[in-house]
């Protein structure tokens, strides 16, 4: 059996998909491939993609030409990780002050890995990971 090589997508909801959006691309960097009512689509990189949803689109099925995407939705405090390498770590730190994004937590991996941890405009825990965080990252 063939194996799994990594996952596509991700997804948050978002109480106002714009501001949540402007957040990820403006204090994340992350560049959008989709922008519509519904969803915004960013590349999280690595063949990655963040989808952040507007909460309550996605209850009901959606009919496309390409097919049906079945309802789904997730709430309360939802948690992503993104990764990003060692050596960006002091820039990261001042990027998210620059943006007025409280860092909550900062934790040392026993595997060498460093995880910063802050909320998103939807309460979601977000959490920047450098390699060493686990034994295949």
């Amino acid at each position: 059996m063939a194996g799994v090589t990594h996952i596509v997508e991700s997804s948050l909801y978002a109480k106002d998909v714009k501001v949540t959006a402007n957040f990820y691309a403006t204090v994340l960097g992350l560049s959008v491939m989709l922008d519509t009512p519904r969803l915004v689509a960013f590349d999280a990189g690595n063949h990655s993609v963040l989808l952040v949803f507007q909460e309550g689109a996605t209850n009901e099925d959606v009919k496309t030409d390409e097919g049906t995407i079945p309802g789904h939705d997730g709430n309360g405090r939802l948690h992503l990780a993104l990764g990003i390498s060692s050596d960006s770590l002091p820039e990261w730190r001042r990027r998210l002050a620059e943006h007025g994004v409280p860092i909550l937590s900062e934790t040392r991996w026993k595997g060498g890995g460093t995880s910063l941890y802050f909320h998103d405009p939807d309460g979601h825990v977000v959490e920047l990971a450098t390699p060493g965080l686990w034994a295949n990252y």
